[in-house]
């Protein structure tokens, strides 16, 4: 008789140990959000972030490219820049040794005076970013595969739902503190089964969970995607021009291991990301975009729906299942598996903690 695949041990939630180890491997080593072109208009423009505990930030050069360095001066460490701006050097305020836009020493106070000092071979730290339809992400793996080959066939895909995709900007982003491990949060958002009975708005008045289903990827990409249509316009709660291809479908890519882009009905671009903070803390962040980020009644309202029902739905359910995992009483119960899919499967929990369980036994791409 097959035994059924049960759901993961509880240590990969609660465990700082197995934290660690993700910040120092899986979250090192994988393509993470850093932020949007059209934060980043001007030359010398930037913005700090933080990736795998390591602070970061982005820079547009003189020549439009967008860069990404280790946020640390050569000399003795100081951190460069904080926050947002714009400059027309980068100056580290500790010795004020100053650096190109593209990263490489420019000058420094009396460093002519050192003997066999090569101003050419010192240079802040580049990271490793790409522009994914204006979205910046960024890998410290040096080694790492491009992100189409980690996520097969999902450019050319959000093209297709989302035409304008290179004319948007964000609207609005919003903040989701939440008390559990990241993990947890991935894994809430990566099934439907349970929308019917804790996201009323969402399953009554955007999609059809009938028709809702979510795939791995099939040529072993580490993409999940979401496939459902919406409701009749009657029963929708916002409008829908559907004369728009792809205008009645909803579509998502969730990019292993913290990214979704979401495609609601009406082409409307949406996305979610995730930043851990520790084994049981994360922070979500919604974005929703519009051509130029100009400002829309319609994405307004249907992100406040968003916040007040799924989002805060949500946020009980993932801080209740962190205190569960604590629970001694738990037992890792069968992933439901029904070989026909749909909304009331677990196919896609199957895999994500496949992937959850190989980072850890450092098995990543």
């Amino acid at each position: 008789m097959t035994e059924p695949i049960r759901s993961l041990a509880a240590r990969y939630y609660t465990d700082p140990d197995i934290y660690a180890q993700e910040m120092s491997g899986l979250l090192a080593r994988t393509w993470q959000f850093a932020g949007h072109v059209s934060q980043l208009p001007n030359v010398g423009d930037y913005f700090t972030f933080e990736i795998a505990g390591q602070s970061l930030f982005s820079i547009r050069g003189r020549d439009e490219v967008i860069r990404t360095f280790y946020n640390v001066c050569q000399h003795r460490a100081h951190e460069m820049v904080t926050g947002t701006g714009n400059t027309r050097v980068v100056v580290c305020p500790y010795h004020a040794w100053t650096y190109e836009l593209t990263g490489h020493l420019r000058a420094g106070p009396n460093i002519k005076s050192v003997p066999g000092f090569d101003r050419s071979e010192i240079c802040l730290t580049e990271v490793r970013t790409e522009d994914f339809h204006g979205f910046l992400f960024v890998n410290l793996d040096d080694d790492a595969a491009p992100m189409d080959d980690w996520f097969p066939g999902v450019r050319e895909e959000i093209a297709e739902f989302v035409p304008n995709v290179v004319r948007l900007a964000p609207l609005e982003w919003v903040e989701v503190p939440e008390n559990c491990n990241w993990k947890v949060s991935v894994e809430n958002y990566s099934e439907c089964y349970h929308c019917p009975i804790n996201h009323a708005t969402f399953a009554e008045g955007v999609i059809k969970p009938e028709t809702y289903d979510i795939q791995p990827d099939a040529d072993g990409g580490y993409v999940l995607r979401h496939t459902t249509e919406c409701q009749p316009m009657k029963k929708m709660t916002y409008p829908v021009d559907m004369s728009v291809p792809h205008a009645g479908d909803y579509q998502s890519w969730f990019l292993w291991p913290m990214f979704s882009f979401q495609c609601y009905p009406g082409n409307v671009l949406n996305t979610y990301h995730w930043r851990a903070h520790g084994h049981e803390n994360c922070t979500v962040w919604r974005g929703w975009f519009t051509p130029e980020g100009a400002e829309s009644e319609v994405i307004r309202g249907l992100a406040a729906q968003d916040r007040e029902t799924t989002v805060k739905e949500d946020i009980h359910l993932v801080e209740s299942v962190q205190r569960g995992l604590k629970s001694r009483g738990y037992r890792p119960g069968p992933l439901v598996l029904d070989p026909n899919c749909g909304v009331s499967s677990e196919h896609s929990i199957a895999a994500l903690q496949r992937w959850m369980r190989e980072a850890v036994d450092g098995q990543e791409h």
